[in-house]
């Protein structure tokens, strides 16, 4: 029975193999990697010798990947992304400066990006990336130490949690807005507005019914509006004065304050559930990555326009 020591070829040759692939060039892959053409295609060559494959197809000035190389291109190029990310959140602990903490694009828009000019003056030697996705991405699996999560302490089995700010829900307009239109007072006023609808394809997110129906209005159809799929477009929206949303308080009041946002009404949604900060339990926290968290949780004691 072969095993593992002798099926694998040689790590270098595998990164080797993976430049040139990527490039579709010897020549190419030499310049990145800092070595001689005629090395790249020694190792390519060796490897090939190592597997019984041609996994690339010489042709005149140029190479290519055959349809074998392709297949073995591919799951060389996901293990060596996946070393790659542990070498890095390895690093990271060692060298205690790089924090990556992971959220929506609405947050670090609304909510880190107007704290930044705070937290580099309070955490000057972090050198902080905010990671934004579509969908939450899997703070194990990708490495990542700290998560800005919506829900309950529960929805993140594998992660410690420690909760940031409550869902509270309110509707706002742009202060262009108001003069075009008669000032809603009430809830149900509002079903006579312009609604902006948010379409979060990816994460649990109140709607208008929601909204409506906690402010014991129910069984009414809801007016149609522009929907979008993107929070940060929802409030430049409403912003342009297209029309009112619901504003998710921790991320809007700053706008509120500054007036470019108006509250309309005084009813709120609170759902009960609140955003937090999340780490894994199981991987431990670089010293730096314990500041950002601790840093993130005393902004629950600030003023909205502090800082």
């Amino acid at each position: 029975m072969e095993t593992l020591r002798s099926l694998l070829p040689p790590i270098n040759s595998l990164v080797v193999f993976e430049s040139a692939g990527r490039l579709s060039s010897f020549t190419a892959a030499a310049r990145e990697l800092n070595m001689t053409q005629a090395a790249v295609s020694y190792a390519i060559g060796r490897l090939e010798d190592h597997l019984g494959a041609a996994l690339f197809l010489r042709e005149y000035r140029r190479v290519r990947l055959s349809e074998a190389g392709e297949r073995f291109h591919a799951d060389v190029s996901i293990g060596l992304s996946h070393i790659q990310r542990s070498v890095q959140g390895l690093r990271a602990v060692a060298t205690g400066s790089h924090v990556t903490l992971s959220c929506s694009t609405a947050f670090a828009a609304f909510w880190m990006v107007p704290r930044m000019a705070k937290f580099r003056e309070e955490l000057p030697r972090v050198d902080l990336r905010i990671q934004t996705a579509d969908r939450d991405l899997d703070l194990v699996g990708e490495g990542i130490p700290l998560g800005i999560r919506g829900g309950a302490p529960g929805d993140w089995p594998h992660c410690h949690a420690e909760a940031l700010a409550p869902e509270e829900i309110y509707p706002v307009c742009g202060a262009g807005y108001l003069p075009r239109v008669t000032q809603p007072r009430h809830a149900a006023d509002l079903l006579a507005h312009r609604l902006i609808h948010l379409e979060e394809p990816f994460r649990s997110a109140a709607t208008w019914a929601d909204w409506f129906a906690s402010a014991g209005i129910e069984g009414r159809r809801v007016p149609k509006g522009l929907q979008i799929n993107d929070y940060v477009l929802v409030v430049q929206s409403v912003i342009e004065g297209q029309g009112v949303a619901l504003g998710w308080r921790h991320l809007t009041e700053r706008l509120v304050e500054k007036g470019v946002l108006v509250r309309l009404t005084d009813h709120s949604l609170v759902t009960g559930m609140d955003f937090h900060v999340v780490w894994p339990k199981d991987v431990p926290l670089s010293g730096a990555a314990q500041e950002v968290r601790d840093w993130l949780l005393d902004q629950r004691r600030a003023a909205p326009g502090s800082g």
